[in-house]
């Protein structure tokens, strides 16, 4: 292997883009969002847990998909019992492998004017890549969604376009209490966090020494 990449870095990156194995076909089946204020909202029941399952997402991306990237989009998830905003690209697959990299150098800077901004370091979380509030962060931005009007959200790290001093996008609140409420409504109980599954694909790590220009 030829390259300056670390080992030990390059092992930790082949681990988690291993997660970027094409998903199964069985795949659950969401129903069609529905629309509230600028949240779009879709639930599914497992057929096989009963539990169920929602997805709350902006209608606008934090960063629309473009050729081999996901797109990156704000998020509501039930973290521990707290409803706390996510920046998220969901279902990666080889083809997006660049997203993935986020999981080692991405995050994701948020702030609900007029309050301070924080910090989220991104993840990989199954086959999406996560970046969510740190526990110390996760209160604060529990208290600060319902009310907010507006978010600004600034990715930095490879695989975005953005960095340390680019303009953070901005992006419109409406109807957030109320799609809060039909989220914990139809799935009150938080979920487990998923793990990356284990891939042994070759072409995986080709593909990430082809991100890295080896």
């Amino acid at each position: 292997m030829s390259g300056d990449l670390p080992l030990v870095r390059l092992g930790r990156a082949a681990g988690l883009l291993a997660a970027l194995a094409p998903a199964s076909t069985a795949a659950q089946v969401r129903a069609v969002p529905e629309a509230i204020g600028t949240w779009r909202l879709s639930c599914a029941v497992d057929r096989m847990t009963d539990r169920a399952e929602c997805v709350m997402r902006h209608r606008d991306p934090v960063e629309p998909p473009s050729s081999g990237q996901a797109a990156l989009t704000l998020e509501v998830q039930n973290r521990g019992g707290r409803m706390v905003p996510v920046v998220a690209a969901r279902d990666l697959t080889l083809d997006g492998a660049a997203r993935g990299v986020l999981a080692i150098t991405g995050t994701a800077q948020l702030r609900f004017p007029p309050h301070r901004h924080y910090e989220m370091p991104c993840g990989l979380e199954g086959r999406s890549l996560v970046c969510a509030p740190r526990p110390a962060d996760a209160p604060r931005a529990a208290e600060e969604l319902p009310a907010a009007d507006r978010v600004l959200v600034r990715m930095t790290g490879y695989g975005t376009g953005g960095g340390p001093l680019t303009e953070p996008v901005e992006l419109p609140l409406a109807g957030t209490r109320e799609a809060l409420a039909r989220f914990l409504s139809r799935a009150p109980d938080p979920p487990p966090t998923p793990q990356p599954p284990v891939a042994e694909a070759r072409d995986i790590l080709d593909r990430l020494l082809r991100l890295f220009g080896n």
